[in-house]
């Protein structure tokens, strides 16, 4: 993100208010924007060049280019190493690097072996996602990875598998309802998996912490641009990392829902209709339609239930931080996404 570039005049976070829940649904939308993976390495350069001009003093005041230019940066750049997410693994491309693996997984009739293997697939995905957006104050060992990835792709394998085989043995559904819960069967594997897979991916940070900073006051922002003063870490909180992460995981829940159980319901009620009767190929496109639709605005609703730089009253932390909070006692640290 833009606070990873040379110098130190902060540009405002977003053009939306950030503290409702409306203003960070048109913020995650920005940074969701698939049209952001367009930006070729010329395109990025430039809009650094112009975030960096702005940070240096160069350019005064906020403009429609800068705006664009900052939109780039938030979407491709990781706020704490400064380089580019690798592009499949970006916020900017969740909706499409999703689209097939949640085909997959929703597509009725899936035996053992297709369950098992678009699991794994969901999961390897998701792996990869989490830890290219989380916080990198803590680093991750890859015996940490490795282990962390197979026991997400155990849980949402074993969750899979146990509820399609618990289900035709409810004796007390109708076959339709049966078939409803058959569907659905896809989402609670990947709802509780999905959870489990962001705390595993991120343990470290709660096991160690992460780096807590105080709130500026517009005083020390000045003091800040003028190269005054520098704004160093307070230290390590593993309470700011269970809070950050256990947001995390939330959101990916909240992300999770829509798109696995309407897209199912309503694909259930269309197979019932004459014209999907005659037109059994259209299955597979019209499956694809609504996922994409759902996912579309389901990501930033889901992106914004919590601020991605999350500010919390440092007597909320351990007593180490109690003292040390910054404008109106509180202090801030990057959630991740």
């Amino acid at each position: 993100m833009t606070s990873s570039l040379p110098g130190n005049r902060d540009l405002p976070v977003s053009q939306y208010d950030l503290s409702t829940y409306w203003g960070r649904v048109r913020h995650s939308a920005d940074i969701s924007d698939p049209r952001t993976l367009l930006t070729s390495p010329a395109g990025l350069e430039h809009a650094k060049q112009l975030v960096t001009s702005y940070k240096t003093g160069k350019i005064q005041e906020m403009n429609t280019d800068l705006w664009r230019a900052k939109k780039i940066i938030d979407s491709t750049i990781h706020p704490d190493t400064g380089e580019p997410v690798f592009l499949p693994f970006r916020m900017s491309s969740f909706v499409l690097s999703n689209l097939v693996v949640t085909a997959g997984m929703l597509s009725p009739g899936l035996g053992t072996a297709g369950t098992l293997g678009w699991q794994v697939t969901n999961q390897s995905l998701n792996v990869a996602i989490n830890f290219s957006n989380a916080n990198k104050s803590t680093p991750l060992s890859t015996q940490t990875i490795i282990q962390s990835y197979c026991l997400a792709v155990s849980a949402s394998c074993g969750v899979a598998l146990g509820l399609n085989a618990l289900v035709p043995r409810l004796k007390s559904l109708s076959p339709n309802a049966k078939m409803i819960a058959g569907r659905l069967v896809p989402f609670a594997a990947v709802a509780s998996a999905g959870a489990l897979n962001v705390f595993l991916m991120r343990g470290e940070e709660i096991r160690r912490g992460i780096d807590v900073y105080p709130v500026l006051t517009e005083e020390e922002k000045r003091k800040i641009e003028a190269g005054d003063l520098e704004v160093k870490p307070l230290g390590r909180s593993k309470k700011a990392a269970t809070l950050a992460v256990g947001e995390t995981a939330l959101s990916r829940v909240f992300n999770a829902t829509p798109i696995m159980v309407l897209p199912p319901l309503i694909l259930v009620r269309l197979q019932k209709t004459e014209w999907l009767k005659q037109r059994p190929k259209m299955t597979l496109p019209i499956n694809l339609g609504l996922i994409l639709t759902t996912s579309v605005f389901a990501l930033p609703l889901a992106l914004a239930a919590f601020p991605q730089r999350q500010a919390v009253s440092a007597k909320s932390l351990e007593p180490e931080f109690h003292d040390r909070g910054g404008k109106d006692g509180m202090v801030e640290f990057n959630r991740g996404i």
